[in-house]
């Protein structure tokens, strides 16, 4: 939870202004039971009159309301009319100022309009008012009375006093009760379209920061991921990588949304529903505490059977991602031995362990809703019931009853908006602390505190004394390599597979660093280079090669964007590949597909060391770039490369040995050590290793013709 708000911490301007937006439609959300409740009561029951004080009175009425005032009442009451022909009529009209009078005048008014409906039925003798001996223990009679039947019942009483006596004034009640109809369903509709109108405004600046979290952590989590060496990539795993930078910012993103627009809203309708309940009087908020314990006993229930499942959901997802991935890259492999079957059983065990815990969860949490209406309709069914009985007693009005529910209802909502994130934030935590994950972890190849620069690079790669072993490994891959790579000469690095020919090549650009010993570059130890300076001096082919979708062109200039046109067909020409390029009817604006999936190998090949070449650097390293050439064109290759990299280093890994014949410095690898270094005519008569590679792979006439050669 904390990780996802310190993502939307950035945005709290925006944030307030949704705080805001929300308050308002808590405020309209609010309101409207209110207003049904005064139609009900005031608009239909009491004919629109909101007041005790009528609007015109009789003076037979206004004279009797006074019998049971006593002095300061009745100095009240005399203030608030005034005589107009044989009437009175209300010169005060303002609500707050009449809700005071109300409280004041409530009792004497609403007693006086009992005994007129006693009088009128023939329960009271019209002649009784004159032998009451005294006033107070006529009101203390009355009020007893008043009191067993509670205030609701006053203020109705009052209310129909009020209305009563203004029809008899001659003022037409059915205006004034469709006046006040039709005016409290303009104020109804008006909060409902500002309410709207606040969700749309919520919605939208959710969705904004929403949007602005998931973008800044896909930023984040691919500059990390950019940053990291081929350490931290094998310890997370590219499919998991990919799962966390899509899938988890997707979650985290949607709950981001969802948060600001249900999790925030939630607290604020809840306090201002229990605030409205309180205000009710009803006495009936042991029921609202009853609903809410069952509410959260019964998502709680549900939470704990599902929230392992949600927790193991995202692994299986890495695990499925993982098996696609395998089966879509090498899917060429796969129908070549005839194992699509294999292939589908084995995607579709990963696809039904993640589907079998989704339909667990999704089943576990259909519950809620059905579970969730029941408690509800079961809450509304109290509800009636108390209220039935309260209002039966006189303690209670229908609106009350009616607003009262309504408040329950969205009380309910609130707590169940609250616990509906609280399953979904959880999963969400887990995205998020994944994410947080590759976004905290530190690459192992940094640059120094202090780097230095070279200001004149030549390209003299020099190892001295280098071990390596991987993270977690318990032995070195290389040990004790010394050798030293010189500017216009080429050194070449042969051995049997597995031997850490590439791992050494890997140091060289930093993809690793060393464990043991140092590399250095014209004398000055790599690690304290700067990176970016570095690698800016390398030209680098993978043993792979590897292209990027757009044109021939923008794939060879991928090294160095300024490259003039005249650069790159040089370079082009020189990596055997303006050939190929030249028959293609776009030429160098020939589209490459995603991967180069629609060029051979060989031309793939051809155009990894066309962008190693054009970029101009001052050491080379071809890891075993040039096996998917045929021995003609890799000829053609090597002589004009040799012809182009005068002052550069060339590093060279090779399976076969042709390749390396004329390299001025061999180094022969043999499980992770030197076995050997030197030319091709001393590697012969003085490496076994390198002599049992050279008869595996040449006969006998081609070994002595070859030492003929180099000899000359």
């Amino acid at each position: 939870m904390l990780k996802i708000i310190k993502n939307i911490f950035p945005y709290w301007k925006t944030l307030i202004l949704i705080v805001l937006m929300l308050s308002v439609q808590a405020y309209c959300d609010l309101a409207l039971p209110t207003y049904t409740s005064k139609i009900i009561d005031v608009g239909i029951q009491n004919r629109g009159v909101e007041h005790v004080t009528p609007e015109r009175i009789t003076a037979e009425d206004y004279e009797k309301a006074q019998l049971l005032m006593n002095s300061d009442e009745r100095e009240l009451w005399n203030s608030i009319y005034e005589k107009d022909g044989s009437l009175y009529k209300l010169t005060e009209s303002e609500d707050e100022k009449l809700d005071e009078i109300d409280d004041s005048l409530l009792v004497p008014i609403a007693v006086s309009y009992q005994i007129d409906k006693a009088i009128e039925q023939g329960e009271m003798d019209p002649k009784m008012l004159s032998q009451i001996g005294s006033m107070n223990s006529a009101r203390e009679e009355m009020e007893k009375i008043a009191d067993s039947q509670g205030a609701q019942t006053l203020e109705a009483m009052g209310a129909a006093f009020a209305a009563e006596c203004s029809e008899r004034a001659g003022v037409d009640m059915d205006a004034v009760q469709k006046n006040y109809l039709w005016t409290s369903g303009a104020k109804m509709m008006g909060m409902a379209i500002l309410m709207m109108l606040t969700a749309v405004i919520v919605s939208f600046l959710a969705s904004r920061i929403g949007a602005g979290v998931g973008r800044t952590l896909r930023n984040r989590v691919f500059r990390n991921v950019v940053s990291f060496s081929n350490g931290e990539i094998d310890r997370f795993s590219t499919a998991s990588l990919i799962t966390r930078n899509t899938n988890d910012i997707q979650q985290v993103q949607a709950v981001t949304t969802m948060l600001l627009r249900m999790v925030l809203y939630a607290p604020i309708l809840a306090i201002g529903g229990v605030y409205n309940v309180w205000k009710t009087g009803a006495g009936m908020g042991w029921i609202i505490g009853f609903a809410i314990l069952v509410v959260l006993g019964f998502v709680m229930i549900l939470v704990s059977v599902a929230m392992p499942k949600f927790k193991t959901m995202q692994v299986l997802v890495d695990g499925l991602n993982l098996v696609s991935r395998e089966i879509l890259t090498g899917l060429s492999v796969i129908r070549a031995f005839g194992r699509e079957r294999e292939e589908e059983a084995r995607f579709d065990v990963a696809n039904k362990k993640l589907m079998k815990t989704q339909l667990f969860t999704n089943r576990v949490m259909t519950l809620m809703m059905p579970g969730m209406t029941l408690i509800m309709n079961c809450l509304v069914v109290l509800i009636t019931w108390v209220s039935a009985h309260r209002i039966d007693d006189g303690t209670l009005q229908v609106g009350m009853m009616t607003a009262f529910i309504t408040y329950s209802m969205l009380i309910v909502m609130s707590f169940l908006m609250m616990t509906m994130m609280s399953i979904m934030i959880p999963r969400a935590g887990v995205a998020a602390e994944r994410i947080d994950e590759v976004i905290q972890t530190p690459s192992s190849v940094t640059d120094a505190a202090e780097t230095q620069s070279l200001k004149n690079p030549k390209g003299v790669v020099e190892f001295k004394n280098v071990g390596f072993k991987y993270p977690d490994a318990d032995e070195n891959v290389i040990s004790n390599i010394s050798f030293t790579a010189e500017p216009g000469k080429t050194t070449a690095i042969i051995g049997s597979t597995g031997a850490g020919k590439s791992t050494m090549i890997n140091l060289i650009p930093r993809f690793y660093d060393v464990t043991e010993g140092e590399i250095t570059l014209d004398g000055v130890d790599i690690r304290k280079l700067p990176m970016k300076e570095l690698r800016d001096l390398i030209g680098y082919v993978p043993q792979k090669g590897v292209l990027f979708s757009g044109t021939i062109d923008s794939n060879i200039r991928f090294g160095k964007e300024d490259a003039t046109e005249e650069e790159v067909r040089m370079a082009a020409d020189i990596a055997q590949a303006e050939e190929f390029i030249s028959s293609k009817p776009l030429g160098y604006d020939e589209l490459i597909a995603q991967g180069g999936s629609n060029v051979s190998g060989g031309q793939k090949q051809r155009l990894a060391i066309a962008r190693a070449i054009a970029r101009d650097p001052k050491v080379f390293i071809f890891d075993d770039s040039f096996s998917a050439l045929d021995m003609k064109t890799d000829a053609k290759l090597r002589k004009a490369l040799s012809q182009h990299v005068k002052d550069s280093t060339v590093i060279i890994i090779a399976q076969r040995v042709s390749t390396i014949l004329h390299a001025d410095q061999i180094i022969v690898l043999d499980e992770g050590k030197v076995a050997g270094k030197g030319t091709h005519s001393q590697l012969m008569k003085e490496c076994e290793v390198y002599r049992e590679i050279a008869e595996s792979q040449l006969s006998a006439k081609e070994i002595a013709k070859i030492a003929g050669e180099v000899n000359s």
